[in-house]
């Protein structure tokens, strides 16, 4: 079972690497159709080059369409732990007259509505002639039109291994644990062990019985692989859908504590704004204000201490989008203290004087990655209707950094006075 579970994901990332030759440069799911577990289930009729769907198709819960944030894989970076494959190429006649892509797709395409077109499209899973394009680009006769699909590697294969979980509260109904930073949540290419979701595995067999699982795994949300600190995992499917149903209603507490770059002006705000996948660097996310991509994100901000070039600041998610509050605070010029991908780990604000440039360099070693901990999380529980609430200290390396930063700022003020 172990070695057929390996080869299975090591064949999954061999298969997505050979779509490079496409120059498919997306990682998300398609949106015309959702299968139960997120999944694509469409298929080509190879009569009439039409999507079709099949008999048993069920569609995946609101609730897991609007609030499911993207997987990550080994490196940090968001990537589905998927199979993702060419589901249909169509090639428009010498004959075609210049019309919308959405259109087009529309009179292809079995069942697919405009909405679900033009999401496919801003998410790009459809690229004319290898590129990805927008819904008003009109096709022209010779195009080629790829179709992506994302395909989930089988569930029921997960191996359980033996990992030091910090488990905060459990009961019959739901799971809290404590993840540290550096952990994947699930296995994906390059990282088929190792993850939150196989020491689960291994846990609840060792307390429940060998044949005890989780419904997907029960995922009804997820952080960062180098973001510490509380999530919350279904062990019934019952469970699953009620507590999908609050994310889907931002009832869900999430408070998170942040250490940013900066002096931040105000002392409280919101941020506002659509998120979605970067035009041109696609494995990641970017801030759109007008809102002409992605999907609507709100994050509200508090400062808690002022570091002089850096703030500590603690954040709460009003919708729970792919990087969010790593977007949208490098958005308004404070990205997170130490977050590679989206600029903070280098000096952002400062003197160019070399000790503070070695200050900084010191500091960055301490948290060599971006400085986010999922500090608070409340829900009503499923079964009992009872509101909890959990907490979690901070990790060490975030309070080392915050104590660095704390020491730099008093030094600074004392030779001033």
């Amino acid at each position: 079972m172990i070695e057929s579970a390996q080869d299975r994901l090591k064949g999954t990332c061999i298969r997505a690497l050979k779509l490079t030759k496409y120059k498919l440069r997306t990682q998300n799911m398609p949106s015309f159709v959702r299968g139960v577990y997120g999944t694509s289930l469409a298929i080509q009729s190879a009569d009439s080059g039409r999507l079709r769907s099949p008999s048993n198709f069920a569609l995946m819960p609101d609730a897991f369409i609007e609030e499911t944030e993207d997987w990550e894989d080994e490196s940090g970076e968001p990537e589905a732990p998927t199979e993702q494959a060419e589901r249909m190429r169509i090639r428009a006649d010498k004959g075609q007259e210049l019309l919308r892509i959405d259109k087009f797709l529309m009179t292809r395409i079995e069942g697919a509505t405009r909405n679900k077109v033009q999401q496919a499209l801003e998410e790009g899973n459809i690229t004319v002639n290898g590129t990805t394009v927008k819904a008003n680009y009109k096709v022209r006769p010779g195009d080629e039109i790829i179709v992506l699909e994302t395909r989930r590697p089988d569930l029921s294969e997960i191996i359980p291994e033996q990992l030091p979980l910090n488990i905060k509260y459990e009961d019959d109904a739901v799971i809290v644990v404590n993840k540290p930073a550096g952990l994947v949540v699930h296995p994906g290419c390059g990282n088929y062990r190792g993850t939150l979701v196989n020491g689960l595995a291994w846990y609840l067999q060792q307390h429940e019985g060998p044949e005890a699982t989780l419904p997907r795994v029960g995922l009804v949300h997820r952080i960062d692989k180098d973001t510490s600190g509380l999530l919350l995992i279904a062990k019934t499917e019952q469970a699953m859908m009620k507590l999908a149903a609050q994310f889907k209603a931002h009832t869900v507490h999430r408070r998170y504590v942040a250490l940013v770059w900066g002096d931040m002006e105000a002392e409280e705000g919101r941020i506002e704004s659509h998120i979605g996948r970067h035009q041109r660097f696609r494995k990641i996310f970017a801030a759109y204000p007008d809102g002409e991509h992605g999907k609507e994100a709100i994050t509200d901000y508090r400062v808690l201490e002022r570091f002089g070039y850096v703030s500590l600041v603690e954040l709460q998610l009003k919708t729970g989008r792919t990087h969010q509050i790593r977007v949208h605070m490098q958005s308004i010029g404070h990205p997170l203290f130490g977050d590679r991908t989206y600029g903070g780990d280098r000096i952002v604000k400062g003197t160019v004087f070399s000790k503070y440039k070695q200050f900084v360099e010191n500091t960055l070693a301490l948290i060599p990655r971006q400085a986010l901990h999922a500090k608070e999380l409340g829900f009503v529980h499923p079964e009992t209707g009872e509101k909890m609430c959990f907490k979690s200290e901070l990790p060490e390396d975030i309070e080392a950094a915050i104590e660095r930063w704390r020491s730099y700022t008093k030094g600074l003020v004392l030779k001033t006075e």
